[in-house]
């Protein structure tokens, strides 16, 4: 069984192709710049050179062709007919408290991710071109949508409800959401794999830390709390992102600049955080080098993303009851062991103990945690793609 796994941004459609007999990648790709200048693909097939090839992408439509030419071409491809695709798996963002797992795609399904547009404007309408690009050029094959918010809907209403009149939340579905779900969801059981131990038995937090962060307590197998909320707005400061602040603060600053909210989200959304704070850059790498240069900005930065994910870290374990193990991924999470120290120092009363060496890994399945460490700590690098393809497996099978 192949199954082709898609992921649409705005301008963007990463895919990966799966056989799933053994789960592995047969191809891997992404097409970008869809309806700019300079669109173009590039396409892996695994143990072979990328091929990067330019070309007019209209639309989401054009871009779905393109890949479909480099799957099926007869060098670089891996498919003979399209006919050996069993189904294809969509990455979606946003489904509000509709689904709380993967579904079939039906047009009830379509219905409703429409409906979710106002809760994800940046995100949904993308993830619906992804839709129905596959749904123009494949009429009759399974589409399965992976929603990055069905893992945290487990949360208890003391978790994701904020407090403001209950009404807005009957009215406009006002609550906290979160995000990263198919990435903490992963993570989390695959650490307990590695341990050997039960995810049911385990209070986990995960730290999904890239160019955008979240922080996830995972009791027992399931999401009780998230630090993004009813956008991917809030939680520690990332890349380009605030972060937390007080609501008061935006008004604040709309009002002194003569700015509107549109403005205002942009400002938050893609000038503040790492890049804000530092004036240097969203990369952390760069962020850290200015730091070690001596730039004072820079080092606020990096000291304002570990303290913050070390208030979450010792939040959730007093939330659960308890920590026993802690998972670092993502970009930041898997690469920066500079990050993993600063975020573990100062949790040592908690039972975190990290061994230098062992954190010296870079993505890499790793406990880097010491023998004597009560809560044990590991990188497991994140693998959505991979959930992804097992959750559109299942359900095409079971419509089979």
């Amino acid at each position: 069984m192949k199954i082709l796994v898609i992921n649409c941004g705005s301008s963007s459609l990463k895919y990966q192709l799966f056989d799933m007999t053994d789960e592995s990648v047969l191809a891997k790709g992404l097409v970008e710049r869809i309806g700019i200048e300079g669109a173009r693909i590039k396409h892996t097939r695994t143990g072979m050179d990328s091929v990067i090839k330019n070309t007019d992408i209209s639309n989401h439509k054009v871009a779905f062709k393109v890949v479909v030419e480099a799957l099926l071409d007869e060098k670089h491809g891996v498919l003979k007919s399209l006919d050996e695709l069993a189904a294809v798996g969509h990455r979606v963002v946003h489904a509000g408290e509709k689904y709380a797992g993967s579904v079939m795609i039906t047009q009830d399904v379509i219905n409703a991710l429409e409906e979710c547009v106002p809760l994800a404007p940046l995100h949904n309408p993308a993830n619906l071109m992804g839709i129905y690009a596959v749904t123009d050029a494949l009429p009759n094959i399974p589409q399965v949508g992976v929603f990055d918010t069905a893992f945290h809907q487990t949360m208890p209403g003391c978790a994701y409800m904020y407090g403001v009149p209950y009404h807005y939340y009957e009215k406009y579905k006002v609550r906290r959401y979160g995000f990263h779900g198919t990435s903490h969801f992963y993570v989390s059981r695959r650490a307990a794999e590695i341990l050997g131990k039960p995810v049911e038995s385990l209070n986990i937090v995960t730290c999904h830390m890239g160019n955008g962060s979240s922080i996830a307590a995972v009791k027992g197998g399931k999401s009780v709390d998230t630090s993004m909320g009813f956008s991917p707005l809030p939680g520690v400061i990332m890349g380009t992102r605030s972060g937390d602040v007080d609501p008061l603060l935006i008004s604040f600053l709309a009002e002194q600049e003569g700015i509107d909210n549109k403005a205002m989200s942009h400002i938050l959304n893609k000038e503040s955080g790492l890049l804000g704070i530092s004036g240097i850059s969203s990369d952390l790498r760069d962020v850290e080098e200015a730091a070690d240069n001596g730039n004072s900005r820079a080092k606020l930065a990096e000291d304002m993303l570990y303290y913050g994910v070390k208030k979450y870290i010792g939040s959730y374990a007093a939330a659960m009851g308890g920590l026993d193990v802690l998972v670092f991924t993502a970009g930041i999470g898997e690469n920066s062991a500079r990050a993993r120290e600063g975020i573990c120092s100062g949790l040592e009363f908690m039972g975190v103990k990290i061994d230098r060496e062992k954190n010296k890994v870079r993505a890499k399945e790793t406990v880097i945690s010491t023998e004597d460490s009560r809560v044990k700590v590991l990188i497991v690098p994140t693998d959505e793609e991979l959930v992804i393809a097992r959750d559109t497996k299942k359900i095409a099978l079971d419509r089979r």
